[in-house]
């Protein structure tokens, strides 16, 4: 509240939540100002389709806790009042972005690094010597499989 305003009409024990109300209110009509300057669709252009979908997340799920402080305000329970389902569709909708994102931060495994990584850990240079000489053959040394004579054709 205002410095020097007359806390005559309320109680003074609520003196410093209302304060602390006052000034969240505040911080709320300061962020919509911001979020209400700019156009929306150049605002969507900007984002990617996930910042999209957060975005409109955002947004309704601000209108439908103000739309459920109004009925505070109001002396109407919203634990029965049909907002109550609406944020809680919300929120599955936020949980869904929520593992989207996650899943895109997630590492990913890169084959072909992975094996070429392994390999090289592995890598024994007595066995590729060996493997070396076992696949250089003397030109002049038999074969161990027995060649086929072909017939001559008439």
């Amino acid at each position: 509240m205002a410095a020097g305003a007359v806390t005559e009409d309320y109680p003074q024990e609520i003196d410093e939540q209302l304060t602390t109300f006052d000034s969240s209110v505040n911080a709320v009509k300061t962020m919509l100002e911001k979020l209400m300057s700019m156009s929306r669709n150049d605002l969507m252009q900007k984002l990617d389709p996930l910042e999209q979908a957060k975005l409109d997340l955002m947004s309704v799920y601000t209108l439908n806790s103000l739309f459920w402080m109004y009925l505070v305000t109001k002396g109407i329970n919203p634990r029965e009042h049909g907002i109550k389902q609406e944020l809680e569709r919300i929120r599955t909708y936020m949980n869904r972005v929520k593992e989207i994102t996650d899943k895109k931060k997630a590492a990913r495994l890169d084959k072909g690094a992975a094996s070429r990584f392994l390999r090289n850990a592995l890598f024994d240079p007595d066995d590729k010597e060996s493997k070396k000489a076992a696949s250089k053959k003397p030109a002049d040394a038999p074969s161990e499989a027995p060649q086929r004579k072909r017939p001559k054709q008439s």
